[in-house]
């Protein structure tokens, strides 16, 4: 069983995602530029965001994971701190520890005098919790002969966080440590044709002399304005599986619609405020035969006279979904449910008025492994 999740969102002025030249990231679609939000930036805005809300703190935080290059550092201070050795052997034994775990090779940073992995480590809570405590429970045996003590009494980390099972992870030291992702995000295009737009800014210096004149400074920065086309879904058995917990999973679904919905990118946000929650929603929940919907905008949703963009991309998706369930029919829809901001002409799709209205019928609608919600 899958929950799929669509969404238009129209963003005002912005550059919540930028490429190597500090340019909003674009793509061409349909024969048309468009404005792009890569699904990694996504899904660290999802991430972020979990981190600092307080109604999930209860649920899920504690289940969160890191993604670090410094997992040994953080390690060695805190066995140093526990057992009062000195800093070097901690980090020795730390070392050798995520070494045996997750990553084989480490290099000292110049600048931070620190031990960085050669990739970031994707771990949770319970399993730092847990390696801290081997290398506490066995720090003097490990001292006396390390590769021994590792051999003959191996670590072992388990229980992994609900953002790794939803993200996935890769080791590519130790692959059988790799989890599977239980969830898909695409990257976010617009509905409409978008063209690269210049801001050309000046700075005054406050301490200038008044009969001085000019700028202290100038510069410019790209930026656009689009109605995003946003599609994710998550493979429930999958984050069962990855969870081994359906309770946790269950909790897990709920945080992510949410997230979803509400975070938002923080690129240079501080000069643009581009803080526009979705102008519709669209949840799925199936059994099966996963849909994008990018389609419905292969040709460039435009203002009409009767229209704005974002009522249009409405109509648009609409429209191309009623011509999928025609084709291909809905037998393995179980449940369909549509949050219009903006009202759409006719509201083709059945449709509630409230967030946690939606957030509760895509729940209810939620099994694993073919085990219905109890009541």
């Amino acid at each position: 069983m899958f929950v799929e999740l669509h969404i238009l969102q129209n963003f005002a002025p912005s550059c919540l995602n930028r490429d190597d030249t500090n340019s909003p990231k674009e793509c061409e679609f349909g024969g048309h530029r468009r404005a792009r939000i890569s699904s990694q930036c996504i899904k660290r805005a999802i991430r972020d965001s979990w981190k600092n809300d307080d109604e999930l703190e209860k649920q899920i935080n504690s289940f969160l994971g890191k993604r670090t290059g410094l997992l040994i550092d953080e390690l060695a201070q805190d066995l140093a701190g526990r057992q009062g050795i000195e800093h070097a052997s901690a980090e020795k034994l730390a070392e050798a520890v995520v070494q045996h775990l997750y990553v084989k090779k480490s290099k000292r940073n110049k600048a931070t005098e620190k031990l960085h992995t050669s990739y970031l480590v994707f771990h949770s809570q319970k399993e730092r919790a847990q390696l801290l405590e081997y290398l506490v429970d066995n720090c003097e045996a490990l001292q006396e002969d390390l590769k021994k003590a590792l051999k003959e009494n191996p670590p072992a980390a388990s229980g992994i966080s609900a953002d790794i099972a939803l993200f996935g992870r890769m080791l590519a030291d130790h692959p059988t440590r790799n989890v599977d992702a239980a969830c898909q995000v695409a990257h976010a295009i617009s509905t409409n044709k978008v063209g690269m737009e210049f801001d050309f800014y000046t700075a005054v210096d406050d301490l200038n002399p008044k009969e001085q004149t000019g700028a202290g400074m100038m510069g410019t920065i790209e930026f656009n304005s689009a109605c995003f086309y946003r599609y994710a879904n998550i493979d429930l058995d999958q984050l069962n599986h990855n969870l081994e917990d359906e309770d946790l999973a269950r909790k897990t679904v709920g945080a992510f619609l949410k997230a979803a919905v509400h975070a938002i990118p923080t690129g240079k946000q501080n000069s643009m405020a581009a803080q526009n929650p979705p102008s519709f929603v669209f949840g799925v929940v199936r059994n099966g035969g996963l849909w994008s919907l990018a389609n419905a905008f292969v040709k460039p949703v435009r203002p009409t006279h009767d229209g704005s963009l974002i009522s249009n991309s409405i109509a648009a998706l609409e429209n191309y979904w009623e011509r999928l369930e025609s084709v291909y029919g809905d037998d393995d829809i179980k449940e369909k449910c549509a949050l219009y901001l903006e009202p759409a002409d006719g509201k083709a799709l059945p449709c509630v008025d409230t967030f946690h209205a939606f957030n509760q019928q895509i729940l209810g609608a939620v099994n694993f492994n073919g085990k219905e919600q109890s009541q």
